[in-house]
């Protein structure tokens, strides 16, 4: 796919900044297109609270109450999926028209920037099964999940294309 993946800003309905994570992350899964809404975040900080018997203790709060961060790849589809999700009043953006967060804005919300500098292999990778029970195929990287450093690749196993998900450190060029 040639367009990348961007962060945009979704307004919520106070409070319901998780269950709205939560139900975007079913529906991507449930329609199959974790390619296009590759992540949903709610940006949280560490936090310490005094207790009235002067105890101090360190909880997790969210920095921008009422929204939540979505790195998705902008279309129709991806769109109608978050802008229809209950809790989702709309993105931010003039006239209600996304608009890309940039690295830096990312960067500075706290939402962690993943990098795939460390893993060697890109999507259409022809690449060998160098361990694990399929050890030996060969296949087409199809998916690269940075965050859980997991691959997926389509392989041919009884005249059959199969996705198979595997650690980075599994599969070697061909």
């Amino acid at each position: 796919m040639a367009e990348e993946a961007k962060w945009y800003v979704v307004h919520t309905y106070s409070g319901y900044e998780n269950k709205v994570k939560a139900n975007i992350e079913k529906s991507v899964e449930n329609r199959g297109i974790q390619d296009m809404i590759q992540s949903v975040e709610v940006p949280l900080e560490d936090v310490v609270e005094k207790k009235d018997d002067g105890t101090e203790k360190v909880v997790k709060r969210k920095v921008f109450p009422g929204y939540v961060v979505i790195k998705m790849i902008m279309n129709d589809e991806s769109w109608f999926v978050v802008r229809n999700t209950r809790g989702v009043t709309g993105f931010v953006g003039p006239g209600s028209k996304p608009v890309p967060l940039s690295d830096d804005e990312v960067a500075k919300m706290g939402v962690e920037q993943k990098r795939m500098a460390d893993i060697p292999f890109s999507a259409g990778d022809s690449v060998r099964l160098k361990s694990g029970p399929m050890e030996g195929f060969s296949g087409m990287i199809e998916r690269i999940d940075a965050e859980t450093r997991k691959i997926i690749i389509k392989v041919s196993m009884f005249g059959r294309e199969t996705s198979v998900e595997v650690d980075s450190n599994q599969v070697e060029s061909i």
